[in-house]
């Protein structure tokens, strides 16, 4: 598999000035969170596709980043266990996703 070695530089250097980490654990966590990439997009999939949704789904997180928010009192149509890369220590958590059509425009 090949990796986009100037996204995996860019990420350590964020890691390091944000987490004030050596820059060695800092490149570390940055290629641990590059190799879970493809592991967390297949649980992903496996979990969008047990729970029978078709379209777009996102972490709250994630909708917000997009300029949506997720309506409140919406429900997660599924979590999946994901890899947390950037900590450094393989730590996993539970990602929780919401449906495009239980997003709204965020109004300024």
């Amino acid at each position: 598999m090949k990796y986009d070695l100037r996204e995996i530089m860019a990420h350590a250097w964020r890691i390091f000035r944000k987490a004030a980490v050596s820059f060695s654990e800092a490149l570390h966590r940055a290629w641990l969170s590059a190799k879970a990439e493809p592991i967390n997009a297949a649980r992903i999939e496996a979990a969008r596709t047990a729970a029978g949704v078709s379209e777009a789904v996102n972490t709250w997180a994630g909708w917000k980043a997009r300029g949506r928010e997720v309506i409140h009192g919406s429900k997660a149509l599924f979590q999946a266990v994901l890899i947390y890369g950037s900590r450094g220590d393989g730590a996993t958590y539970t990602g929780s996703f919401f449906a495009e059509s239980q997003t709204q425009e965020v109004v300024a």
